[in-house]
C-alpha cells in the first residue's frame, strides 16, 4: 500500500468515524430519553372520549398501579374510607391518577411532603397529591388524593389536617 492510498484510507475512517459520531448523538438527543420540550402541546384522551392539554408534568416515571393490579391497601391505622364512598370528584381523580393524567391543575402528581407526618412515614418522595376538584371553589379546593409509591391511597377534605385511607 502506498502513501497515497493510506492517505485515503486514513481519511475515509474519519469521515466514518464522524457520521458515526452525528448519528450517535442525535440518537441520544431524540431517543426516548430526551427530555420533553416544555413549550410542547401535549393532549390525551380523557374518559369521555373528548381531548384535553395535559397542564401537569408526569408524576413519575415509574406507572402507579391500577385498580386491577394495586396492592391489596397496607393498613396504616387511620380511619378508612371505600372507593365508592369518595366524593364523585374523588373517583374522576382516582381514574386519571390510575390512567397516568390527564391532570386538571399543574400541581397534580408533586411530591407531598408529609411534613407534619399525618401519614405513615417514608422516604422523601414516596407521597404525590393530586387535586380533587370541589365544585364552586375558584381555585383548586381542599380536597386531595395522595398516592403512594406502593400502591397505598388516602383522602383529605381539609386540606391535609386529617387523613382517610382509602380502601380499594
Amino acid at each position: 500500500m502506498n502513501t497515497k492510498q493510506k492517505g485515503l484510507l486514513a481519511s475515509a475512517a474519519v469521515l466514518v468515524v464522524a457520521v458515526l459520531a452525528v448519528l450517535l448523538i442525535g440518537r441520544l438527543a431524540s431517543g426516548p430519553t430526551a427530555p420533553a420540550k416544555d413549550n410542547a402541546q401535549v393532549t390525551a384522551t380523557v374518559p369521555d372520549g373528548t381531548t384535553a392539554p395535559v397542564t401537569g408534568k408526569s408524576p413519575s416515571t415509574k406507572p402507579r398501579p391500577s385498580p386491577t393490579t394495586a396492592p391489596p391497601t397496607p393498613r396504616s391505622g387511620l380511619k378508612t374510607i371505600k372507593v365508592a364512598d369518595l366524593p364523585a370528584e374523588g373517583r374522576k381523580t382516582l381514574t386519571l391518577i390510575d390512567q397516568g393524567g390527564p391532570f386538571p391543575y399543574k400541581q397534580d402528581g408533586v411530591i407531598f411532603e408529609n411534613r407534619d407526618q399525618r401519614l405513615p412515614q417514608k422516604a422523601g418522595g414516596y407521597y404525590h397529591e393530586y387535586t380533587v376538584v370541589t365544585p364552586g371553589e375558584s381555585d383548586r379546593g381542599a380536597r386531595r388524593l395522595i398516592t403512594g409509591d406502593d400502591g397505598d391511597l388516602y383522602y383529605t377534605a381539609d386540606h391535609y389536617d386529617t387523613f382517610q385511607q382509602v380502601l380499594r
